[in-house]
């Protein structure tokens, strides 16, 4: 196992955000175009690559959500590997990294079509916020903060 900190021009994390995308596209149906445009890989200089066997396997990234606050995006297992605790390394991973560049707040979205990642949210000490922009009033959307 090895934890790889990059950024988003790591062909190897593009791939994986690839396949978080089809997973998204297929969960989320018509609404994937109004989820997709807020996942580019612009400001993303912050990326974490979970490798397994040499096998890139798990990545995430971190986004600034404002000076005390990184947004978590791009979280992605691959199916075969989930169960194995990647996400879980990899969430860790992101929030080390946060806390040693001072950021004392970490937020993200996720679907309720996602229920994975809802849980691995929870599990890890993440609690429900007020849905931020741009997902106020998005039925789908779920919102999560977390102090670090």
């Amino acid at each position: 196992m090895k934890l790889l900190r990059t950024n988003s021009t790591n062909p190897e994390f593009r791939e994986l955000v690839g396949r978080l995308d089809a997973d998204l596209a297929e969960r989320d149906g018509e609404e994937h175009a109004f989820y997709h445009q807020y996942n580019g890989l612009e400001g993303l200089d912050r990326a974490v690559v979970y490798y397994l066997e040499g096998q890139a396997v798990g990545c995430g990234a971190l986004k600034v959500f404002d000076p005390n606050a990184v947004e978590i995006k791009r979280m992605f297992t691959d199916p075969e590997y989930r169960g194995k605790g990647i996400a879980a390394g990899v969430l860790k991973e992101l929030e080390l990294w946060a806390a040693a560049d001072g950021f004392t707040r970490m937020v993200l979205e996720t679907g309720l079509r996602n229920p994975e990642a809802i849980g691995l949210y929870e599990k890890y000490g993440y609690r429900r916020i007020p849905n931020f922009e741009p997902y106020v009033g998005v039925a789908n959307s779920v919102c999560f903060e977390k102090r670090l």
